[in-house]
């Protein structure tokens, strides 16, 4: 679908919006009153520009990093905020943000998370995680939305990681600016709307993820609904075991673009069928991970080439497959990081777009200092290995051993680690939490955020939990929505639990298709609560719609 079909698309869909009874609008004349903001109201928090903003209209782009990154919704007027908090060292960068202030206030908050090793300002002004494209922004809702670059900005030739060796740059990543930027944006909405928000909401995916688990483990008490989509919890086990997979495909055991290929088509060819219907999707990707032996895809005597694998290839699968261990525990008591799953290996690598190629091989073997051609796990962990645990730039990546840098890792790991399962104190306070796992991800492994939800039911009981905390899992899609589509409006899911008490069940999902090489779809599944694959149901048709969350 082009760019004009597509916008004509989402035209075509309506929302309804309903008017809140903590609605406001701005105190005065909204031009004098966001202007008015510049003036100073905290000695560490400076507003370096406010500016009233036009509405703009849907833009649609040809081409972009993530099925969601093609999507420029359509935004209200609004005061655009932008401002630092500075830093206590003075080697350290400040804390940068946007706050958008719509003229039409509807009484509540969406904070934005970050990505990767954040270093870029999140406006705030996109679609949040998971979001249907059709939908109007969250800003156009009536939201005040608002984000930040996690004190630190990341410079073209850099690697993104060279902040870590700044302490205070590196706490502000783990944790702190997220805090501090929500209040600095409370404040705002304050001095704007004379009072605060109502309610206070948190997305994120990835990295955001993290930061939304972060939140509500950390900072209890500062928000109401929480969305973590693929969150990259038990962070130092992800950096580890990512490089460890790159690590195993150096030299020999590097997999070529054909022979990812095979690897996809055999994973269809043990799995795909078994839920009754042959569409290049693997439903129960569990039950695949166990009967699907690499070994199958042996090359024979003096047989070589791109249709079977060598040992060294078959040594590399099998070390993405399983769990990393450490030596020692890390935060919370974890020592391992447990490892990828099957299927959606051969998913069009466009940058964070795909599977293997995008996040674990990459178009050439890992280098060191890595290549842009290398996957970007390689680039990710080696980095990290190098800045943030070693905090040595020229580290020979190959030599390093966790047992020698322990006191740092542990230092990292409570820091980063958002694997914290006593969540007891947010949830006394009525806040209400969603985690989405994409069963198809290469960039962090998906039984990460399933361990942690599982410990959470540990940790409070499994009745207590489904008070205020829901998991789905999404089989065939990759890390950032592409592969089978698993668009929901995970923002009204979170007001309506938290402002109407409307605890979401099995969840439909809305079916995204923006055609394209790079992001082909498959069919829509319902989002069932975990556990996902033993609650699916196929009809008798086993159509798209046939599929449902058995009860």
């Amino acid at each position: 679908m082009h760019a004009g079909a597509l916008l004509a698309s989402l035209f075509a869909t309506t929302w309804f919006l309903t008017v809140d009874a903590t609605a406001a609008k701005m105190v005065g004349d909204a031009a004098a009153t966001c202007s008015d903001l510049i003036r100073p109201a905290d000695n560490a928090v400076r507003i370096d520009s406010a500016t009233m903003i036009a509405p703009s209209q849907l833009a649609v782009a040809e081409r972009a990093p993530t099925p969601a990154g093609r999507i420029a919704p359509p935004n209200p007027e609004f005061c655009k905020v932008l401002g630092q908090i500075a830093p206590s060292d003075p080697r350290a960068p400040p804390i940068k943000f946007q706050v958008n202030l719509p003229v039409e206030w509807n009484g509540r908050s969406l904070q934005y998370g970050g990505g990767g090793f954040n270093g870029v300002l999140i406006t705030g002004l996109a679609l949040p995680p998971a979001y249907p494209f059709g939908a109007p922004s969250p800003l156009a809702r009536g939201f005040v939305t608002y984000g930040t670059d996690s004190g630190h900005e990341t410079r073209p030739g850099e690697p993104p990681q060279l902040f870590a060796l700044n302490d205070e740059a590196f706490e502000n990543f783990a944790h702190r600016s997220y805090k501090r930027v929500r209040d600095a944006a409370v404040a705002l909405m304050v001095r704007a709307y004379g009072k605060p928000p109502a309610k206070l909401y948190f997305m994120g995916s990835s990295e955001g993820g993290r930061e939304a688990l972060t939140m509500a483990q950390r900072y209890p008490d500062d928000f109401d609904g929480i969305f973590a989509r693929v969150p990259v919890i038990n962070w130092v086990g992800l950096q580890h075991a990512g490089t460890r997979s790159g690590l195993a495909t150096m030299g020999e055991g590097w997999i070529r673009p054909a022979q990812v290929e095979l690897v996809a088509k055999a994973v269809l060819a043990a799995c795909d069928k078994e839920d009754g219907a042959e569409d290049q999707l693997v439903l129960n990707p569990v039950g695949c991970k166990a009967k699907f032996q690499p070994e199958s895809l042996r090359c024979a005597a003096e047989q070589s080439g791109d249709q079977c694998l060598t040992e060294a290839q078959i040594a590399a699968i099998r070390t993405l497959h399983a769990t990393y261990k450490f030596s020692f525990p890390l935060e919370n008591g974890l020592d391992d990081y447990p490892g990828w799953g099957v299927s959606g290996e051969n998913t069009p690598a466009f940058g964070p777009t795909g599977g293997w190629v995008a996040w674990w091989l990459g178009k050439a073997a890992p280098a060191q200092p890595p290549l842009p051609a290398n996957g970007i796990a390689w680039i990710y962990g080696a980095g990290g290995i190098q800045y943030v645990f070693a905090r040595d730039p020229k580290l020979d990546v190959t030599t390093y051993r966790p047992e020698d840098h322990k006191e740092r890792l542990l230092q990292v790991s409570q820091l980063m680690d958002s694997t914290n399962p006593d969540l007891s104190r947010f949830a006394a306070r009525g806040g209400k939490l969603v985690i989405l796992e994409n069963m198809a991800d290469y960039a962090q492994s998906p039984y990460a955020g399933i361990r942690y939800f599982e410990n959470v039911q540990r940790a409070l009981g499994r009745e207590k939990t489904a008070e205020f905390a829901r998991l789905y899992t999404a089989p065939g899609v990759d890390h950032v929505g592409s592969g089978a589509p698993a668009n929901v409006d995970m923002l009204t899911v979170l007001v309506d639990w938290v402002e109407n008490g409307k605890a979401p069940g099995d969840l439909e999902v809305i079916e995204q298709k923006i055609e394209a090489p790079e992001f082909e779809t498959t069919r829509a599944l319902p989002l069932c609560q975990w556990p996902a694959w033993p609650h699916y149901k196929s009809g008798p048709t086993s159509s798209a719609a046939s599929f449902t969350c058995a009860p």
